[in-house]
Parts: structure tokens; sequence; C-alpha cells
């Protein structure tokens, strides 16, 4: 199975990717600049696997560029206590 296929997978997948990029020394910032060209790469490129990622790129296609990088925004945050490096560490 597709890490993108199940919703839980996929925070904790950016979960892990996000407490990776911050134990090598990259800012927030640059984790949220780099969320967002993602988010477009995906929103734009990649078919949605399931409804929350639909949801996303749905929004993501009528919003912005500065609400595109709220939307950025919020998904490192709402990632941050996901993935196996980041339980228990918050």
């Amino acid at each position: 199975m597709s890490v993108l296929n199940n919703w839980d997978s996929w925070k904790n997948f950016l979960g892990d990717r996000l407490h990776h990029a911050e134990n090598s020394g990259m800012s927030r910032e640059t984790v949220s600049g780099l969320a967002y060209e993602i988010g477009g790469y995906l929103a734009n490129q990649v078919e949605s696997k399931n409804d929350q990622e639909k949801v996303l790129a749905d929004l993501w296609s009528v919003a912005s560029e500065e609400e595109q990088h709220a939307i950025a925004n919020m998904m490192v945050k709402l990632v941050s206590n996901n993935g196996t490096e980041g339980q228990g560490t918050h």
C-alpha cells in the first residue's frame, strides 16, 4: 500500500521527514518553504488517494499564494507530532 493511500500513514510519513529535516539543522521556515513547493506539486501533479488529500488539493486550487503558504504552514504544524521520530518528543 502506498503511503498516500492512508491519511494517517501520510501524516506519519510527513512527520518523519519533518523531524529528519529539523534534526539535520533545517529551520522551520525552510521546512515551511519546502512544504509550500511540495504542496503545489502534489496539488497539480499527483492524483488524490483519499478524501483528505482531495480536500487539500481543492483548497489549494482556490487559494491565493499567501493562503497556500498558510496551508503549507498548517500542514507542517499538523504533522509535527507525527512520525516515529516525533513520538514522545512534544
